[in-house]
């Protein structure tokens, strides 16, 4: 007599991943948040560090020290910069507008944009690492 197969669960498509990234969920389960709500945020610590892990499905959101640097370096640069010199660019070829005018404004504008995509940077850096590298046990 053989037994029937156990179902496995395939691991979730790389859209899953990146949806709950731009929630700010956990990539595993995607239900509890990767960094403090914004209601509770009280000081830049609570703002730009994820909490310990997912207490539903133990997922730890930092392994070590510097484990975000990339996505601060290449999404959230990266993206802020590419953005701003497109912008820039556009402004300048396009509109009649002076160039130190386009440059305050883009000084200004960017690194408020740079602190606003700070959270998602890393949660998608988070998804990716995961999508990519699970660090959990397959399911059976």
């Amino acid at each position: 007599m053989q037994l029937a197969p156990q179902p496995t669960h395939p691991q979730p498509r790389a859209w899953t991943y990146i949806g709950r990234a731009l929630r700010l969920k956990c990539p595993e389960c995607g239900v509890h948040p990767v960094f403090v709500p914004l209601r509770h945020v009280r000081s830049l610590y609570d703002w730009f560090y994820p909490l310990d892990g997912c207490p539903q499905c133990g997922y730890a959101y930092e392994r070590e020290a510097g484990y975000f640097l990339l996505a601060i370096w290449g999404v959230n640069y990266g993206l802020i910069a590419g953005v701003g010199l497109i912008i820039g660019l556009l402004l300048q070829s396009y509109t009649s507008v002076r160039m130190w005018v386009i440059i305050t404004w883009l000084a200004v504008t960017m690194p408020i944009a740079s602190f606003l995509v700070a959270r998602h940077a890393k949660s998608l850096y988070l998804a990716m690492d995961h999508y990519f590298d699970p660090h959990v046990k397959s399911r059976k």
